[in-house]
Order: structure tokens, then C-alpha cells, then sequence
């Protein structure tokens, strides 16, 4: 059974109820999927930021306790490598999205987000785009 990291985007639009991202977690089974801690640290933001911060802490704690959680630790090594390639290459993109785009590549997941862009910029990551279905 398939694997999936679910992006900081992807998380949101749950949230808001659009793409009926609920019926397609639950086809490919809520056990399937994680949220990255980079994530956790992108909502969080978001809560704080927010107008409407207890309101929005009681919508969003929820959520994340939805789905384990997955570190970022494991995936320093091919963090720092996809960084320096893409430097390099001078396509940089959000030190976030690296982070869990490579989580996703350790952990053999597939990197769910509609930021297919940027995303799909690291080596080997597999990308399914949940919106566009």
C-alpha cells in the first residue's frame, strides 16, 4: 500500500473543506497518511497569524492530530544535497518545501501537493496532485 505526505497546502485545503480531499483520504486510507513536522510548524504559523487565533487553534489542533507525524531528522543528508543541487542549478526553492519534499523521498512516500512546480524540483520524488482530480 501506498505511502503519502501530505503538503502544507494540501493540509489547508482539507481544512476548508474544498477538492473533497475528505473523500479522498479515505479512499486511499487515513492510516496511509502523514503530515511532516514542517507542517506542523506551517500551521502552527498559520493559527498565530491568523484574525481568529483560539478559533482557528480549535479547527486546526484537530487536524493535525488526524495523522502521525513524520520527522524531518532522517532526511537532513538528502536535504542538504537537493539545496546545494538546486543552487547550483539556480532554481532554489522554499527551504520548507525541501524539507518536506525530501522527507517525502526518504520515507519512499508519495509527496501529495498542488505546488507540483516547486516540488517536483528534488531528485527522485513521486507527486500526485490531489486537486486536479
Amino acid at each position: 500500500m501506498n505511502k503519502y505526505l501530505l503538503d502544507t497546502n494540501i493540509c489547508i485545503f482539507f481544512i476548508k473543506g474544498k477538492f473533497e480531499l475528505d473523500k479522498k483520504i479515505a479512499e486511499v486510507g487515513e492510516e496511509n497518511c502523514f503530515i511532516s513536522e514542517i507542517t506542523i510548524a506551517e500551521l502552527k504559523y498559520g493559527i498565530e497569524n491568523s484574525k481568529t487565533v483560539e478559533a482557528m487553534r480549535k479547527i486546526v489542533e484537530p487536524f493535525i492530530n488526524k495523522f502521525a507525524v513524520i520527522p524531518v531528522y532522517n532526511s537532513l543528508d538528502i536535504y542538504a544535497k537537493e539545496k546545494a543541487k538546486l543552487r547550483k542549478q539556480g532554481l532554489m526553492i522554499d527551504d520548507f518545501d525541501i524539507l518536506i519534499g525530501t522527507t517525502a523521498i526518504f520515507n519512499n512516500m508519495i509527496m501529495v501537493t498542488n505546488n507540483v512546480t516547486h516540488l517536483s524540483r528534488p531528485d527522485k520524488i513521486v507527486i500526485e496532485d490531489w486537486t486536479s482530480f
